[in-house]
Parts: structure tokens; C-alpha cells; sequence
């Protein structure tokens, strides 16, 4: 039972943690908003896109993730109460299988990304260019500050589900 309870409290916290995204997607919207709405310069006028699409992207994302683990609350009871044994395991899989992905993807390529963005600043001299890559870097750098704490979550969540695997087979 204690297993069943570390499930649903990691899907709370990723409860908790996935609305950050929607915040952070309606700041970019609203930033995008003031932009069309104020903006004087070319420079000003050329962010209205770029954030309104970063915007909305982390607002899909937000949004994807909250129902997603909002249903896999109630389905970790069921699941739990069918086999335990078989729960501990999928979820053991799943949790790997996601810490790979954070290594890869949030850890590797986000960094990339951003890197490239930044040099790209340096030799590309147009508006829409600067206006976009610092969008990209801005919204990146989002991510990587929620899935950073999301991460550390799921190691933790990991880690506990290997210490009380053993307590189930015995």
C-alpha cells in the first residue's frame, strides 16, 4: 500500500508542478499581446509571433501533462489492485524509461538548442531572427527550470519504488 501512496503523491506533485507551464504559456501570450498592442520598433513588432507561438506551445504542453496525470491517479488504484507485483514493475519501467528521456532530451538537446540559438544571435542580424531565438531561448530555458524539479521528482519516485519492490517479493 505504501507503493500505491508514493505513486499517487508523485502524481500530485507533477499536479502541482504542470500548471507552471500554463502560467509561463499565458505570460508569452500576454507578452505577445502588449507586443502587438505597444510595440513601436521593428524589433518590438517582431516578437508578436514568436511568442504567441511559444505561448501556445507551452500551454499545450501544460495542459497535455495535467490530464495526463490526472487520470493516471486514478488509474495507479486499479492498477495496484489488480497485481501489485505488475504495477511496481511497469512503473519501475516507466520511470526509467522517462529518466533516459529527461537525460536526452532536457538535459542534452534542450542545452543544445539553446546554445545554437545564441550563436545564431551573434550572426544573424534581422529582427524576426533575434526576435525568434530569443523566444526559443527564453521558452527553453522554461522547460528546463520545470522539468529540472520534475526530474528530481522522478528520481526520487524511482528510487522508492526500488526499495519497496523488494518489500512486495518478500
Amino acid at each position: 500500500m505504501e507503493i500505491l501512496k508514493a505513486s499517487t503523491d508523485w502524481a500530485k506533485a507533477e499536479l502541482f508542478s504542470t500548471p507552471f507551464f500554463i502560467l509561463f504559456g499565458l505570460v508569452f501570450i500576454i507578452s505577445s499581446f502588449g507586443f502587438w498592442q505597444l510595440g513601436k520598433t521593428d524589433m518590438a513588432k517582431a516578437y508578436i509571433i514568436p511568442t504567441l507561438v511559444a505561448g501556445v506551445l507551452l500551454m499545450i504542453i501544460g495542459f497535455g501533462l495535467f490530464f495526463t496525470n490526472k487520470s493516471r491517479i486514478t488509474q495507479f488504484e486499479t492498477d495496484f489492485n489488480t497485481d501489485a507485483s505488475a504495477f511496481v514493475a511497469s512503473e519501475i519501467e516507466r520511470a526509467e524509461s522517462t529518466l533516459k528521456e529527461y537525460k536526452t532530451i532536457v538535459f542534452t538537446a534542450i542545452p543544445l538548442i539553446i546554445a545554437v540559438c545564441a550563436l545564431v544571435l551573434f550572426f544573424v542580424n534581422s529582427p524576426v531572427w533575434r526576435a525568434s531565438m530569443i523566444t526559443v531561448i527564453a521558452m527553453l530555458v522554461v522547460i528546463l527550470l520545470i522539468d529540472g524539479t520534475a526530474h528530481a521528482r522522478i528520481d526520487a519516485y524511482h528510487k522508492k519504488l526500488l526499495s519497496l519492490e523488494n518489500e512486495i517479493k518478500e
